[in-house]
């Protein structure tokens, strides 16, 4: 087996402890990825790039974290382990122990997207692509607290860049979560970032909204969608479908949907 290039680099979970008092990279993620998004939407309510003002933003912020905790929680329940809850209820309020859904989060900001726009009288595809611009921001950071905390690794591989980790056996794995935050993260904020700069050159009333939400939902779910076939699927889930070594995981299938719906919206839009 070819020898891997890179090992594992041990880094504690925990960032910061004071007493009983224990500060995660995982929620230092949440916290970088919200206030960088906050910090770039700041700056384009002041360059008149975005429907709303600084204050309606703080609000907005609040209600996005509010669905990213609620949704990736109860979407986690739901989606990945719905039998282990329903006989332990108790333990859905354990959020400590991990298990947070990105599609069941991502709901969830939908759902805090449309009470804005709607309390706000604001398109919603408006606010929605603001949004879809920063998201993958969050996900860039979420995916390397992920790699550090040594979950959500990839399956097993003679690949040099396959790395041995901690719960994961003996043999090297792909660091899928490092590709998951090169692609989902990385690349998709450029392809949003270059695409909004191309729409900003436009009129402000000829500006078509929700470009960069359709785009946001085709490169999210077509990155995770590849990058799921190196991933190692959830044990107590497995593949839902399987043909031979390779099968359809939980993620591609709740992926698939986003794919979808991205192209339709996009076919509306140029229509329009």
């Amino acid at each position: 087996m070819t020898e891997p290039l890179f090992s594992f680099p041990h880094i504690d979970p925990i960032a910061i402890s004071i007493g009983p008092l224990a500060v995660r990279w995982y929620a230092l993620a949440y916290i970088a990825g919200l206030l960088l998004g906050w910090a770039l939407l700041r700056r384009r309510i002041t360059a008149g790039h975005a429907p709303f003002s600084q204050i309606q933003l703080d609000f907005l912020l609040n209600l996005s974290l509010l669905g990213i905790l609620l949704g990736g929680r109860i979407g986690y329940v739901l989606f990945y382990n719905l039998s282990y809850f329903a006989a332990h209820p108790s333990a859905i309020l354990k959020v400590w122990e991990g298990g947070m859904a990105f599609h069941g989060g991502l709901i969830g900001v939908m759902l805090a997207v449309l009470f804005f726009a709607y309390r706000n009288r604001i398109p919603v595809l408006a606010v929605g692509d603001q949004i879809a611009l920063v998201a993958p921001i969050g996900l860039f950071f979420g995916r390397l607290a992920n790699f550090i905390n040594g979950e959500l690794y990839g399956r097993v591989t003679e690949h040099p860049l396959g790395i041995i980790f901690p719960g994961g056996g003996p043999l090297p794995r792909h660091p899928s979560q490092l590709y998951e935050a090169f692609l989902e993260g990385l690349v998709l904020f450029a392809i949003l970032f270059f695409t909004d700069r191309r729409l900003s050159a436009t009129r402000a009333a000829q500006r078509p909204h929700g470009i960069l939400i359709a785009i946001f939902m085709i490169g999210y779910g077509l990155c995770r969608m590849a990058i799921e076939f190196v991933r190692e699927p959830d044990a107590h889930l497995g593949f839902l479908l399987q043909f031979g070594q390779a099968g359809i995981s939980m993620g591609q299938l709740l992926s698939l949907p986003m794919v979808l719906f991205g192209l339709c919206l996009l076919i509306i839009v140029r229509r329009k």
